[in-house]
């Protein structure tokens, strides 16, 4: 599919290359957050199917595209979270990781910044730190998709390697700033990876394929508290060489 066949609402004016603006770049980047608390608002067909045809433009190594992708709305979705939620709440063993989602001790700096955020979530829910019960209650949450009436599943081979798993986050960054263009927030959620045969119970995926993360997709609940994680200075993170 060309990018000239894809058809975005809203402006009449075609930009530079025949692509039509919808949001600021700036500002989709900036106002995406994970969202944990979605209102029931459907969100179309023709909203996820633009989305994702203009996703494909992701960039890939040798343009192999290593994604693959389930969208779950309705009855399906429902059918997921009701037998995820029943399976966390009744205790039941996680299932074995097919990837190591931290390494098993975390160095400065990003410990602190794990533990910062942990810090920032619980507080923004007003659950304190030694309230086991609530923050499992939080927890559980995840697999109600934050109340989100859509979720989108992504799913890489299992032969292939770090480079298309970079490949797969970039498809991803994608997919979730061209939801902020449509109005929609997201949520990737790798705690799917936990209940995965749960998962694949619904999509039944051929074998092969390693459950990545999830996504909850909606329009945002105000009522929910959503706020923003901090980001380390720039001087941190990026080192300018150069004139």
């Amino acid at each position: 599919m060309s990018m000239d066949s894809i058809s975005y609402p809203g402006r009449s004016k075609r930009m530079a290359g025949g692509m039509e603006a919808i949001m600021d770049v700036y500002e989709a980047v900036t106002s995406r957050r994970a969202v944990r608390g979605f209102t029931d608002e459907p969100v179309s067909r023709e909203v996820l199917e633009r989305v994702l045809s203009a996703a494909a433009w992701a960039p890939s190594g040798s343009n192999i595209q290593p994604w693959n992708t389930y969208v779950l709305t309705g009855a399906p979705l429902a059918e997921l979270k009701t037998n995820a939620v029943e399976r966390v709440a009744h205790g039941d063993p996680w299932d074995k990781r097919q990837y190591k989602m931290y390494p098993s001790e975390l160095k400065s700096p990003y410990a602190e910044r794990r533990s910062a955020f942990g810090k920032e979530r619980y507080s923004a829910l007003g659950i304190a730190r030694e309230d086991w019960e609530a923050r499992q209650r939080a927890a559980i949450a995840n697999w109600n998709c934050f109340g989100a009436p859509a979720a989108l599943f992504c799913y890489i081979d299992c032969d292939l390697g770090r480079p298309q798993w970079a490949d797969v986050g970039m498809y991803l960054q994608t997919i979730m700033l061209l939801l902020r263009a449509e109005g929609l927030h997201s949520c990737t959620q790798m705690a799917w990876s936990q209940v995965r045969e749960t998962v694949a119970e619904v999509l039944s995926p051929p074998e092969g394929l390693i459950l990545f993360c999830g996504m909850s997709i909606g329009y945002e609940d105000p009522a929910v508290s959503s706020p923003r994680t901090g980001r380390a200075p720039l001087a941190e993170t990026v080192t300018f060489i150069g004139g």
